[in-house]
């Protein structure tokens, strides 16, 4: 894969969350996601590249979104899976909340896991605690060990879980460890991302949250050397049979990140669009923006921070072709 493509992924996913960053706050996340979508399908086609979705936002007939099957880039170039959220978190930028991204990953072709839209048990670590914790564990039992890991006492672990009805019981059980918790309203890419890095303040996400963020989580996790564990969470017989035709014969098997992400190299790249505790949010002034943005590539092992200014005039479709 070249490495020249974590340069182009930044202009998309800049390009996604500037034009998402505009409804922040305006209550209205459907037009916020489809402005997110609409800039990053533009900005693909100019990327050398032969891209096609694996994970994406629904099916060939649910345009405008980045669906499933769809082919990216100008169709030359090296061939990659690509796992896209335009707008991780409608909701958050809809409300003017924090942690909104813009997220891409690519890797080497047929690398990336195929997983299907529906809810996935997780746990995700930082590297500190990377083969100190499983997804069959007790609350408490993977607790204790990222404690250890990490050097800290059980009261000191934060949590990262997002708040929801289905998780009263592992809040529950988080809290009578000592362990303190993070609840977030959407934004479990963000959560898992933050486990590796210690700036952020979190040290573990657990819950169930949706199987297509998993997979993107797990290639920013591998680029950081940290770790997430998956157990698909089919809700009927329908979603079950999906499974069984996106190659996953057995829906009780604990992923792992080989299972996520199966190649050596792969690329992640977010921009906020709100701020959050790894990234600030895009910031308009007059004719000029500025966005902050995360690139990082597995085989090189390197992350980059990137702050850019832009150019509303000069470039008003944030891509010069």
């Amino acid at each position: 894969m070249e490495r020249s493509l974590s340069m182009e992924l930044v202009r998309v996913t800049e390009a996604a969350a500037l034009k998402s960053a505009r409804w922040m706050g305006r209550g209205k996340k459907e037009e916020a996601d489809d402005a997110a979508t609409s800039a990053m399908r533009y900005v693909f086609d100019t990327i050398p590249m032969q891209g096609t979705v694996v994970i994406g936002e629904g099916e060939m007939d649910e345009a405008p979104m980045l669906y499933i099957g769809e082919k990216l880039g100008t169709g030359s170039g090296p061939g990659v899976d690509v796992a896209v959220d335009p707008l991780e978190g409608t909701n958050i930028v809809a409300q003017g909340t924090w942690n909104a991204l813009a997220v891409i990953a690519i890797a080497d072709e047929n690398t990336l896991l195929h997983a299907p839209d529906m809810y996935m048990d997780k746990i995700a670590v930082g590297p500190e605690a990377v083969g100190k914790v499983d997804i069959n564990a007790s609350t408490l039992e993977n607790l204790k060990a990222v404690a250890k890991a990490k050097n800290k006492d059980i009261e000191d672990v934060v949590v990262s879980v997002l708040d929801r009805p289905r998780h009263k019981q592992l809040i529950a059980e988080i809290r009578e460890t000592g362990a303190r918790i993070k609840l977030i309203p959407d934004g479990d890419v963000a959560a898992a991302i933050n486990t590796a890095f210690d700036d952020t303040g979190v040290d573990l996400l657990l819950g169930r949250g949706g199987a297509p963020e998993g997979v993107l989580a797990a290639v920013a996790l591998k680029c950081l050397g940290g770790e997430i564990q998956g157990k698909l969470s089919p809700s009927n017989d329908e979603e079950a049979d999906r499974c069984l035709k996106m190659g996953i014969s057995d829906i009780n098997k604990v992923l792992y990140m080989d299972d996520f992400c199966s190649g050596d190299d792969a690329i992640f790249a977010a921009t906020g669009v709100t701020d959050g505790e790894l990234l600030k949010g895009v910031q308009f002034k007059g004719s000029k923006a500025t966005t902050q943005t995360v690139v990082m590539r597995a085989k090189s092992g390197t992350v980059r921070f990137i702050d850019g200014e832009h150019s509303l005039v000069k470039k008003p479709n944030l891509v010069i072709k």
